[in-house]
């Protein structure tokens, strides 16, 4: 997913202790939290639920398709015919945004005209703020997107607002639904047993993205080690262009850099040391953090990158043509679609042609020869409120785009995710590129090898907490108001505390 943070202010001497103060009191309100969740689903049945939100207790909402525990095959056919009252719904979420869920609103309507939906967008960084008094309102809120874990958006946070989608799944795809789909589309969405969300795409980081363009036109060679891309950098600089540009200020792309030199130095640590398998004041850590302060040193991230955004400043920056490198991962293969990068480079202020973009693998900087890791987390999944003013309808469209053909050959068309069913992948024949030359074999040979590495989550794993502290630690050694030990050494005192 793409799921972007705020930094946190550093922490040192006094500040610490209110951090630790802070990280606590956190704590108990989430466990808190959790605690009233399961008081709320011992006490309150589905009926309660229901009329508590006023229509959403309507029959057109009860009682109906999978949701009541149809046979796969009656549940596929009454799911897949449109509702037979009209419905007016809400979706609110943070990506992808125009014209792609428009586009796949427009799709969905083709098979489900009386169903109207609107999509609401935020920023990933106003989400919760802004969906938290919509559902505790029961109001205006249809469907929501969430993320996996606990972060912007999380499943772990929002999900009890979801409905249980198991049995609609399953009169859906059948009793092996969970075969048909991507282990993590379930696992990720899934509390306390009950599957609160639909995932729609997986996103895989871990790499760059280059303007090959850009490298032709100066004769720049592809970084493949530190040296090569010192070198990139600096050939670009003096032709007034910004190497490679990051918002070094949005935390959660610090932590995806950072993670890429871990899966360099030594591969999947990281996610060992997430799961507490690993320590973070091991070596591969300690010597992770240098790195990652090295392409401060070395000129490799530009001046200022601590104070500008992943979004929307580098994005601009890199699609309007002024840096030719970015650190991105695989929903920015949607920009290799004249179309849509087209509208996305408009966004950027940039009236220029699309240009040719290529996916590269993140530098050796440690030189350890491990290159081509990336890891993954479901993107975004479709949640249907529960007090959605038509649930039927509402699950009619989660399952439509997260477990249907159709859908899913969209969110693969579109290159925007990777889809969740297994079935689904691009339709080369009918995908067109910007520059087919120069980006067919590399976006479809970075797809299908992203597809096929091995356990390595993005974010899934990571805990509220340790998000936090891994935004603050890199924040200080970058700014070198901390140590690379001292870093490594926050993360552990964090991680023994979760």
């Amino acid at each position: 997913m793409k799921i972007y943070f705020s930094i946190a202010g550093l922490c040192l001497g006094a500040a610490c202790r209110k951090l630790v103060m802070r990280r606590k009191q956190r704590r108990n309100e989430v466990k808190m939290k959790g605690r009233k969740s399961k008081i709320m689903a011992l006490l309150l049945t589905t009926s309660v639920v229901l009329a508590a939100c006023g229509n959403a207790g309507t029959e057109n909402s009860n009682g109906n398709d999978a949701a009541s525990g149809q046979t796969a095959e009656t549940a596929q056919n009454t799911t897949k015919t449109a509702s037979s009252d009209a419905s007016d719904l809400v979706w609110w979420g943070w990506t992808p945004g125009s014209p792609l869920n428009e586009q796949y609103i427009a799709k969905f309507n083709e098979s489900y005209p009386d169903i109207s939906i609107t999509w609401k967008q935020t920023t990933v960084d106003d989400y919760d703020a802004a969906i938290k008094p919509a559902l505790a309102n029961g109001e205006g809120v249809d469907i929501f997107e969430v993320s996996a874990g606990s972060a912007n958006g999380g499943v772990q946070i929002f999900g009890s607002k979801a409905v249980d989608l198991t049995d609609a799944l399953k009169g859906y795809l059948g009793d092996d639904y969970a075969d048909k789909l991507n282990e993590a589309s379930l696992s990720s969405m899934t509390v306390d047993g009950q599957i609160k969300a639909l995932g729609v795409g997986t996103c895989y980081a871990g790499n760059l993205w280059i303007n090959q363009d850009l490298f032709d036109q100066y004769n720049v060679k592809v970084p493949t080690n530190m040296e090569e891309w010192k070198e990139a950098c600096a050939a670009f600089e003096a032709n007034g262009i910004i190497g490679f540009v990051q918002g070094a200020g949005q935390g959660a792309f610090n932590i995806d850099t950072w993670h890429a030199i871990c899966d360099n130095v030594k591969p999947g640590e990281f996610t060992k040391a997430t799961r507490g398998e690993a320590e973070w004041t091991d070596e591969t850590f300690v010597t992770a953090l240098n790195l990652w302060k090295s392409l401060f040193d070395e000129g490799i991230m530009q001046d200022g990158a601590l104070g500008i955004q992943q979004y929307p400043e580098a994005n601009n920056l890199f699609l309007s043509g002024q840096a030719a490198m970015i650190m991105m991962g695989s929903w920015y293969t949607m920009n290799c679609l004249p179309d849509t990068m087209r509208a996305n480079m408009e966004a950027a202020s940039s009236t220029d042609d699309p240009f040719a973009m290529v996916p590269i693998n993140f530098p050796d900087i440690a030189g350890t020869g491990n290159v081509g890791y990336v890891f993954c987390d479901i993107d975004y999944a479709m949640a249907v409120s529960t007090c959605a003013k038509d649930q039927k309808a509402a699950t009619d469209f989660a399952l439509w785009l997260g477990a249907s053909e159709e859908g899913q050959q969209m969110i693969a068309d579109s290159l925007n995710l990777v889809p969740v069913l297994k079935s689904v992948t691009p339709n080369w024949d009918n995908v067109t590129l910007v520059n087919g030359e120069k980006q067919n074999d590399a976006v479809q040979e970075y797809l299908t090898n992203a597809v096929n590495n091995p356990d390595n989550p993005r974010f899934g794993g990571i805990g509220a907490d340790l998000n936090q502290a891994m935004m603050d630690v890199l924040a200080g050694v970058a700014s070198g108001t901390m140590t690379a030990e001292d870093g490594a050494a926050q993360l552990a005192e964090v991680q023994a505390e979760q």
